[in-house]
């Protein structure tokens, strides 16, 4: 059930768990609806502060440890509404920062924290003139927080022993798959795992396929073999289809561009193969890398867990 709360001109933050490295809400108010990224229900330090409709309802920002300069701004003229709920996203893979509107695959708003911490709790509020009433999306909410600052957990190590069904991504290279790898497709009956790897700055989910020794990622028009690599594993996959830029919300990022937009593991079908690739909200694309080609695919199947 969502949870529903009010919020006084106070500035004084109400804490609710941060899981699966996404927080999605509405909120009615004016102007100043503020939210922090924590790892305890508090305000110590280190935190990162999103200010949505400041200055008037004019500029959103992002706000590192309480401290000026801002780390991030946008000019969002009315952005926010004391007359009706207004939707927005707030996600955090691998220290880096979104800030979207609810339908919008693109984020208005972007930081990458240079020294990222676990995020467990995000705190709500609303100042300056201001109060609010929210609706929070409570999916994927308890008491645990949230796990790691990536879309899953990072394992480090060898591949001994399992990985208590936690989804995470664990370190491998030419052709290894470890243990409770999630496989994603097939190409010539053989199977073919999700994974991911970095290429020019970015970090990529590709299609690992072991009797090539790499995982190929869709880069630049071309195929791109890696033979090192992060699969993952513990992860008990469900595929939605998915079109252009609509990104179900329990999609978890699996990636980002160097700019820091999330990308997301996808698949299409091609040739008589089932293929991973990678979800670009801005292109409204999943690209798979086949054949030394990176193919685009408006319609796809988009991996939750």
């Amino acid at each position: 059930m969502p949870i529903e709360l009010n919020t006084p001109d106070s500035l004084q933050y109400q804490f609710y768990p941060f899981r699966n490295g996404i927080f999605q809400f509405r909120v009615r108010a004016p102007n100043d609806a503020h939210l922090i990224l924590s790892g305890q229900a508090n305000e110590t330090h280190p935190v990162i502060e999103v200010f949505i409709g400041g200055w008037q309802n004019s500029k959103s920002v992002i706000r590192y440890n309480k401290s000026q300069p801002e780390v991030a701004e946008a000019h969002t003229p009315g952005i926010l509404s004391g007359n009706e709920l207004r939707g927005f996203w707030i996600r955090h893979n691998d220290g880096v920062v979104t800030v979207g509107k609810e339908g919008e695959a693109a984020a208005f708003l972007s930081w990458r924290d240079p020294m990222p911490f676990y995020v467990n709790y995000v705190g709500v509020c609303t100042g300056w003139g201001a109060s609010g009433s929210w609706v929070i999306d409570d999916q994927g909410m308890g008491d645990q927080g949230y796990q790691a600052p990536g879309a899953f957990t990072e394992s480090r190590g060898g591949f001994q022993g399992g990985y208590g069904g936690s989804p995470c991504w664990v370190p491998a290279s030419n052709g290894q798959v470890p243990p409770d790898a999630v496989e994603g497709g097939t190409d010539g009956g053989e199977p073919i795992f999700v994974a991911r790897a970095r290429h020019e700055g970015d970090l990529i989910p590709a299609k690992l396929k072991p009797s090539h020794g790499v995982a190929y990622v869709a880069w630049g028009g071309g195929e791109h073999g890696k033979s090192d690599y992060e699969v993952l594993v513990g992860c008990r996959p469900q595929w939605i289809r998915a079109q252009g830029s609509s990104i179900p919300p329990q999609a978890v990022p699996a990636g980002e561009t160097s700019g820091g937009e999330p990308l997301f593991v996808g698949r299409a079908h091609h040739e008589g193969t089932v293929t991973l690739g990678k979800v670009q909200p801005s292109h409204g694309t999943c690209y798979i890398p086949y054949g030394g080609q990176e193919i685009a695919y408006t319609d796809y199947e988009i991996l939750c867990c």
